[in-house]
Formats: C-alpha cells, sequence, structure tokens
C-alpha cells in the first residue's frame, strides 16, 4: 500500500521558513511534487522534481524562493520554504506520479494527506 506522509508545517511569520518533508513508502515513483490548497481556493502545483534530482520545476509564484530535493535512499522529499509570504498560506500536498513530465504538469497518482502552513504578516 502506497503512503505518503507530509510533515513539518506550522506558523511562521512572514519572511521565515520552514521546510516540508514527505516519506514515501510501499512503493518506488519516477517523480515526486508539492502542491497547495489556500483557503477558499483551488489546489495549485507548486514544485516537482524527477528520480535523479537533476530535473526540477516550480510554480512562478515560488521561484527563487522555495527548493524541492529528495534523498532515494531515505524515499523522502523535502520542499525548502524560504521567505515566506503570508499568501504561501495553505495546506501543501506530497504528491508522485510516474513520469517528471506529468509532475510538472500537476498530474499526480498518489497523495499525502497534507500539512498545514500558516504564515502571518
Amino acid at each position: 500500500q502506497v503512503q505518503l506522509v507530509e510533515s513539518g508545517g506550522g506558523l511562521v511569520q512572514a519572511g521565515g521558513s520552514l521546510r516540508l518533508s514527505c516519506a514515501a513508502s510501499g512503493g518506488t515513483f519516477s517523480s515526486y511534487g508539492w502542491l497547495r490548497q489556500a483557503p477558499g481556493k483551488e489546489r495549485e502545483f507548486v514544485a516537482a522534481i524527477d528520480w535523479s534530482g537533476s530535473n526540477s520545476a516550480y510554480a512562478d509564484s515560488v521561484k527563487g524562493r522555495f527548493t524541492i530535493s529528495r534523498e532515494n535512499a531515505k524515499k523522502t522529499v523535502y520542499l525548502q520554504m524560504n521567505s515566506l509570504k503570508a499568501e504561501d498560506t495553505a495546506v501543501y500536498y506530497c504528491a508522485a506520479t510516474t513520469s517528471f513530465a506529468r509532475a510538472s504538469r500537476g498530474q499526480y497518482d498518489y497523495w499525502g494527506q497534507g500539512t498545514r502552513v500558516t504564515v502571518s504578516s
């Protein structure tokens, strides 16, 4: 059974940093991503990474502030979030799929339960 478990969310002041983690079990996937859903808004793509970690993609709204990375030996994906803004407040979801092309388009096959990030201004 595939499981993706996120952790690391919380409350942070604007300008601060958080690192989200996603531990995967029950399967091996080519690509992973992070997506988020703010209150009253649709879920949106944030970042994606391929198997080797050589390729990544980001939403324009987070480029230069967020970094996605992975440790295959630990089956863990990270999202380092710096210079956080109030508009980054959302529930962040880790997701997995079979190709980087799908991941960068926001098309995923498995999802975690989400971790809440709140940025106070």
